[in-house]
């Protein structure tokens, strides 16, 4: 079985995957940040979180240790963190995308040319950009009122208090750069062929083919 991908294109198959893998995991784990409330430790992503405060017997507050999304999208506690939601989840979505055509140009002769390679680099720049924004926008979050009460009252846009930051927002800040610079250099050598070839083009090709010996062997 050939591959319409180059050495560099293996390479750039491989490194798309484990980047849109890193990327969507990290966006969908609640572990972007860590802080504490009622003495039980919390953690959120951007619409989803972990331990929350609910009215017990008596009207007090007690914490139901479970992970969870938000109800609805307008109960995400911010404008920022509604907008990083989106601007997040679509970059991931790009970059599953465009991995998933790469792993597919492993194993499919005449899927991937070399201009079709560089396009999909530019949708991988595309897509780590746009999960860097979602990054970006997240501290604009940390002065809302849920917030302030797990990081001790104190924190602001940018000044996390008491809270830290966890290691999925690391994960996929990290993910994102590796797709705009490592990926999109690779994409450029990706390619096999340097003119793109429609592939229904080579399937017609190919069942003309065997239409033709198939002809060739019923004949008296």
């Amino acid at each position: 079985m050939r591959s319409s991908l180059t050495l560099a294109g293996t390479l750039w198959a491989f490194l798309s995957l484990v980047t849109a893998v890193a990327s969507s995991t990290s966006y969908f784990l609640p572990y972007w940040l860590f802080g504490s409330q009622l003495g039980k430790p919390v953690s959120f992503s951007t619409f989803r979180r972990c331990n929350y405060p609910v009215r017990g017997e008596g009207q007090s507050l007690i914490m139901v240790e479970e992970c969870g999304r938000y109800a609805s999208f307008n109960a995400i506690p911010s404008l920022a963190w509604q907008m990083c939601t989106v601007v997040t989840g679509a970059g991931c979505a790009l970059l599953l995308l465009v991995a998933l055509a790469a792993v597919l140009g492993c194993c499919m002769e005449e899927l991937i040319s070399r201009m079709m390679g560089r396009y999909m680099g530019a949708a991988q720049f595309v897509g780590g950009l746009l999960i860097s924004s979602g990054c970006a926008l997240y501290p604009l979050g940390w002065n809302s009122p849920e917030i302030m009460q797990t990081c001790g009252n104190v924190s602001n846009q940018f000044q996390l208090g008491t809270c830290r930051l966890g290691w999925a927002y690391y994960c996929a800040g990290g993910g994102a750069a590796a797709a705009m610079l490592i990926c999109t250099w690779l994409s450029c050598f990706a390619g096999r062929h340097p003119k793109p070839v429609m592939l229904v083009e080579s399937i017609m090709r190919h069942t003309n083919s065997y239409a033709m010996e198939l002809d060739h062997c019923l004949k008296p």
